[in-house]
């Protein structure tokens, strides 16, 4: 007869797994309700330019409301990788103008991120990890040079979804303060852009336009983005380097 501690130890793994499928069957429903509700499709510059002033005149009157809610928002949008975030960042910087918009989107895609950060490297580690395989494994050798300043280069220069970029440093073992910080600071840039364009908004409404979005590939902008990035990598290629100078005196 099984004895009590070797049926709570085989209780704890089932449990561990309901759990998990709890959270995963929770996680696509959302998804699945956010797209079959049509709740993205508000998510566009036709129903800011209608409802402007409604909005401007409520977070006139609910200022620390309106914030909390556009970064809640924010953060749900990047956790459950709604597409949208260029229109929230755009929305943030029109409401809030472009200094404080650019905080208040910084904060809540950060939050956002390290909410499926949370996720992807506990309760969904090895479904993800199964899915993302071979993105893994191209970012894998980068991550293990110098993970900081790979994923600050991966947010300044979006040559992966931002979305993959969320769950690989989770799958690798990438330390919660790292990516916390590296995510962070990686935003800051493309965040002032956007509320940039953001703020200008209603001159452009005026005019009956709608917003440019390539001025985030002028090389006004692209330039120092590239710089930026370049910069983030001098410690890699410094490692780099040091390593194969070790090796060449061990091999001489």
């Amino acid at each position: 007869m099984a004895s009590r501690s070797e049926t709570m130890e085989t209780e704890r793994p089932t449990r561990a797994r309901l759990w998990k499928l709890g959270l995963l069957a929770a996680f696509v429903a959302v998804l699945v309700g956010l797209w079959a509700s049509g709740a993205t499709d508000v998510l566009s510059f036709e129903t800011l330019r209608q409802h402007r002033i409604a909005l401007q005149e409520w977070v006139a009157a609910n200022y620390l409301l309106a914030v909390l809610a556009f970064m809640a928002i924010y953060a749900l949008g990047v956790a459950f990788s709604v597409p949208g975030a260029v229109w929230m960042s755009i929305a943030g910087g029109f409401l809030f103008g472009t200094w404080l918009g650019a905080v208040y989107i910084i904060i809540g895609a950060t939050v956002g991120a390290v909410a499926i950060f949370l996720l992807a490297g506990t309760v969904f580690r090895d479904a993800w990890r199964a899915k993302a395989g071979r993105a893994v494994a191209r970012m894998e050798k980068g991550f293990r040079r110098n993970a900081f300043s790979y994923l600050l280069v991966l947010r300044l220069v979006p040559v992966f979804p931002f979305w993959l970029v969320n769950l690989v440093p989770a799958l690798l073992g990438v330390r919660l303060s790292t990516y916390t910080v590296a995510t962070a600071i990686g935003i800051i840039p493309g965040a002032l852009v956007y509320a940039s364009v953001g703020n200008g908004l209603d001159a452009v409404f005026a005019r009956g336009g709608t917003p440019d979005l390539s001025i985030i590939w002028s090389p006004e902008i692209l330039g120092p983005l590239l710089g930026l990035a370049a910069l983030a990598l001098v410690p890699v290629a410094w490692r780099a380097w040091k390593e194969r100078k070790a090796d060449a005196r061990d091999g001489a």
